[in-house]
């Protein structure tokens, strides 16, 4: 039932029990409360802060690839989780040995480096450097001078199954997939660790159709950071980096992660870390907002101004691994695709199809049976490229 609809039904039973009751004072304070829950408004704070605000995301590396600084606008305080691409500006990447590398804006709001003349080097101070026009005046915006840090290799890679339900008896069991590393750092010059991930994995269908195998691709949402500076060694041990549950297809086939472990100084931990912390926030006038939390970068004509986001500039290393194992009660998207038959083997003529309704299957017949189409209303069903493509990534070990 609609639970809209069961409140309307224990509302009408609880006045008709007051009334018949004779509860009048009771029946007035429901009416009471009814009224006074039906004026809700939303309460926006009055925060003494800009209505738009300057948000940047950019990450610098030593890997020898384009580099993307993303500017943006924030929106007023109440429509914080969106911003706008600010397209236009001027944004440079200065050294401390005197190089200024200009980024050229590749889509609205993204500045790329190029991949030639600028390479991040281990050991250099960088300063992001803006030049926007607002109001019809110009504003400079800067980073602190943030050094590149070091960076050791991931030592290893590796998974074990998890048992969420114990097999008995007919029952195969359900399994899950926790994904871990080590790594460690003799010099003990990194002490502050962050990890991003892509992962990779084959959806097959279960009909011949002609998109039926695919790959999709999906990066890290969560934030994973560790810091060591507390302990005598910089080593980290069976951190775990990801989880896979049976709830997901992406064990049903083959999987394979990316996992990118980068260098950290002490300001820019803790940057993360308060992002860390956000997102475990109950939400309400007492947690962090956005605003809050430090940046790196400032407007130089008024050093008041909040600016979010941070100019990242981090060491690189990374590995990768491939799962293809068999887990126990994992979900099936595609074994109950919702599906009809209909005699013909020439389906092209229904209205909606290949709109709304998909061909699983066309039997042409013979001598001895008659044609039929099966037929699904869900694209997914009938083209593995709704959730992927077709193409295999140069880094796709092929099966067994």
């Amino acid at each position: 039932m609609n639970i809209e609809l069961k409140h309307v039904i224990a509302f009408k039973s609880l006045i008709i029990k007051l009334i018949k009751n004779k509860s009048f004072h009771q029946f007035s304070l429901v009416l009471l409360l009814l009224f006074t829950n039906s004026c809700i408004t939303q309460f926006i704070p009055d925060i003494n802060e800009e209505k738009e605000l300057l948000v940047v995301e950019g990450l610098i590396t030593n890997e020898p690839v384009s580099n993307t600084i993303n500017l943006s606008v924030s929106l007023p305080v109440g429509k914080m989780s969106e911003t706008r691409p600010l397209s236009g500006c001027t944004v440079i990447i200065s050294d401390d040995i005197g190089n200024n590398y200009s980024l050229n804006e590749k889509d609205i709001g993204a500045y790329v480096t190029d991949s030639v003349q600028f390479k991040g080097e281990i050991g250099r101070k960088y300063i992001l450097k803006i030049i926007l026009n607002k109001n019809n005046r110009t504003f400079n915006y800067q980073s602190y001078p943030v050094e590149m840090k070091p960076v050791p290799a991931i030592d290893s890679l590796f998974y074990e199954k998890m048992v969420i339900q114990e097999k008995f008896e007919n029952f195969p069991g359900v399994d899950a997939c926790q994904i871990y590393l080590n790594t460690h750092d003799p010099e003990n010059k990194c002490r502050f660790f962050r990890w991003e991930y892509e992962e990779t994995w084959i959806l097959r269908l279960l009909w011949p159709v002609d998109n039926m195998k695919c790959w999709i691709s999906d990066k890290s949402k969560s934030i994973n950071i560790r810091n060591t500076s507390n302990i005598e060694q910089a080593t980290i041990s069976r951190y775990p980096i990801n989880y896979i549950s049976n709830a997901t297809d992406r064990l049903r086939t083959k999987y394979s992660i990316l996992v990118n472990q980068y260098s950290l100084n002490k300001e820019e931990y803790n940057y993360w870390e308060d992002l860390q912390n956000l997102t475990v926030q109950v939400g309400g006038l007492s947690d962090i907002i956005p605003f809050s939390i430090p940046s790196n970068l400032f407007c130089v004509e008024n050093t008041n101004e909040k600016v979010l986001g941070y100019f990242s500039v981090s060491a690189k290393s990374s590995k990768r691994i491939f799962i293809e194992d068999n887990f126990a009660g994992i979900v099936d998207d595609y074994a109950n695709c919702p599906s009809d038959t209909i005699p013909t083997d020439y389906p092209f003529y229904l209205p909606g199809f290949n709109v709304s309704i998909w061909a699983l299957l066309i039997h042409k017949g013979s001598f001895t049976d008659a044609p039929y189409t099966i037929l699904t209303e869900r694209k997914g069903c009938a083209d593995c490229t709704e959730r992927g493509t077709t193409k295999k990534p140069d880094f796709w070990i092929d099966d067994k």
